[in-house]
């Protein structure tokens, strides 16, 4: 058996990240995947960062997500695409802040990020680590999108089971000749529930099963913390966070 646990959208939330990997550590995985957007909204980006790169020192493969193109080199077209009068001026000056606040030496480690990495299970069973969805950091998984949509993007990989992230709703979705497995987020989810979401994967002898675990962090605390920055937009993050439902 190989047991795969995954994160996402960590959001700048240390206080998340560092209850989730203790949850995980309890589980014991065997491999540990971290679908992108790391460093932008949240508090504490190096926080996070740092807790991010021991998780890498110990084994964790780590991908990039499109905030981090955001925050890493302010190419805001290729992180925002959905935005094509430009971005927010909130959206620039949170990427702007988190850049500053991680320093020079955790953004370039930021910028070597992959975009999508694939990790063998035991089994033979192929796991693709995606952002949004495979081949795209921007266009994802959402769970209103026509079905045809979805297996045209679920297409472009021949891994049996795609770990992703981006919508910040968990879900397992099992479409037969493939599993999605989106993790949510760990540190801004929105789905209404103010815990940090993650994934857990078991592969054995060609079956997948995979749930999602929630792990309760200190919201209160975190989005007191956002609100005290005073960035355009942080009334509105520090509401998310406290609610789990996205606030704008």
């Amino acid at each position: 058996m190989t047991r795969v646990a995954v994160l996402s959208d960590v959001h700048g939330n240390a206080a998340a990240l560092a209850a989730v990997r203790a949850a995980i550590h309890r589980e014991r995985p065997d491999l540990v995947a971290v679908a992108g957007d790391l460093a932008l909204n949240g508090p504490d980006p190096a926080g996070a960062i740092d807790l991010l790169r021991e998780m890498e020192a110990d084994g964790a493969t780590i991908i990039a997500g499109n905030t981090d193109i955001a925050v890493a080199d302010f190419d805001y077209a290729a992180a925002f695409p959905w935005f094509p009068d430009g971005v927010p001026e909130a959206h620039v000056a949170a990427s702007e802040w988190a850049h500053d606040a991680l320093g020079d030496e955790r953004v370039a480690w930021l910028r070597r990020l992959p975009a999508e990495r694939r990790l063998l299970a035991d089994d033979g069973t192929m796991l693709l680590v995606c952002h949004a969805a495979p081949g795209s950091q921007t266009a994802g998984l959402d769970q209103a999108l026509d079905p045809t949509v979805i297996v045209e993007r679920v297409a472009r990989t021949d891994a049996r089971v795609i770990a992703c992230g981006h919508t910040h709703h968990p879900e397992v979705r099992d479409l037969g000749w493939k599993l999605i497995v989106n993790a949510g987020s760990a540190g801004y989810v929105l789905d209404g529930d103010p815990t940090a979401s993650w994934a857990l994967i078991d592969l054995v002898d060609g079956d997948v099963t995979a749930e999602i675990r929630r792990t309760e962090f200190d919201a209160l605390t975190v989005a007191n913390e956002i609100s005290a920055r005073g960035l355009p937009g942080d009334v509105y993050r520090a509401a998310t966070v406290r609610t789990g439902k996205l606030v704008r």
